[in-house]
Formats: structure tokens, sequence, C-alpha cells
């Protein structure tokens, strides 16, 4: 079919899975720090709630110029893996720190950022790298399936983190 004949594509495919896979875990990882703040360390704040999800996310619209300068400049699959690499470590770092119950509120939000910075590095660097993958006449059709995997993953991660957190909680 039209619609996936960019999954024909090995790399492609190949890179189509990993991304899913790295976004799920980055909005499971961002819905789990949102309520660890909302519900254990502060008992409801709605203003840490904001904190936290603005480190996040605000990253993106203060360093987005310069990281997509960074994305042109070198690299992009190096740059990807280093900016895959330290969302893992990020990722398991809080986790062991929740689940070892050492991490307090400044914590989180040091996470929090450091997420939203590496974030804002790897965003441009992942969408600018499709175009190395495919073909020029594929790239439409591969930019919309990342757009669709990206989307779905705002969708699942979250999920997935609020059935995860319900079961075993937020380490």
């Amino acid at each position: 079919m039209s619609t996936f004949r960019s999954f024909g594509i090995r790399n492609y495919r190949l890179w189509f899975i990993g991304a899913m896979v790295s976004n799920i875990g980055t909005w499971m990882q961002r819905t789990a720090q949102d309520w660890l703040v909302y519900d254990i360390l502060t008992e409801q704040n709605a203003s840490a709630l904001g904190i936290v999800m603005a480190l996040q996310l605000g990253p993106q619209l203060l360093i987005a110029p310069w990281a997509g300068l960074v994305a042109d400049i070198v690299d992009r699959r190096k740059l990807l893996i280093v900016t895959q690499l330290l969302m893992a470590a990020l990722g398991v770092g809080l986790g062991l720190m929740v689940l070892a119950d050492a991490a307090e509120l400044w914590h989180v939000y040091a996470f929090a950022l450091a997420l939203g910075v590496v974030s804002a590095f790897d965003a441009p660097a992942r969408q600018a790298f499709v175009s190395e993958l495919v073909r020029d006449d594929y790239l439409p059709n591969a930019v919309a399936l990342n757009s669709a995997s990206f989307n779905g993953a705002r969708l699942v991660g979250p999920a997935a983190a609020g059935l995860l957190t319900a079961g075993v909680g937020p380490g």
C-alpha cells in the first residue's frame, strides 16, 4: 500500500520501530514524573506539577533554534545515539532514586530539566534524520508516518505509564 510504502525500506522500518519505542518511553517518563510530583512528593500541588511540566517541555522552546543548528552541523546519527543514551540514563537514574525512596522534589525538577534539554536536541536531529533513510520520492510518506508515530506515542505512552503507575508505582 502506498500509505506504508516507506516500510519497504529496511533501515526506515527499523528506525520507525526504534523511534516509536523511544517516544513511548519518553512520554511514559514524563507522565511518571508528573504523577510522582503531583501525587507523591507534594500531595497534589498544582504549582509543582506546572513547574515540572514547564521544565520538561520548556527547553524545546528556548533551545530549538540552536539544537536545529547543531543537528545540521554534526553527524545526526551520532547525535541521536548520544541523546537516546542520555534519555535512557535519565529514566533509569530517576527510576532507581524513586525505587530507593530517595527522590525529592528538586531531584525530579533536575531530571525533568535534563530530559527537556536532551529532548530539545533529539527532536530536530530525529526529524532531519528521516531524509537520510529514504529516497526523495518517499520522503513525504516517511515524514507522515513519523508524525503518526509521534502522535501515537503521545497516546500510548501516558496510558501505559498510568497503568504501570497504578500497578507498581511511578518508579
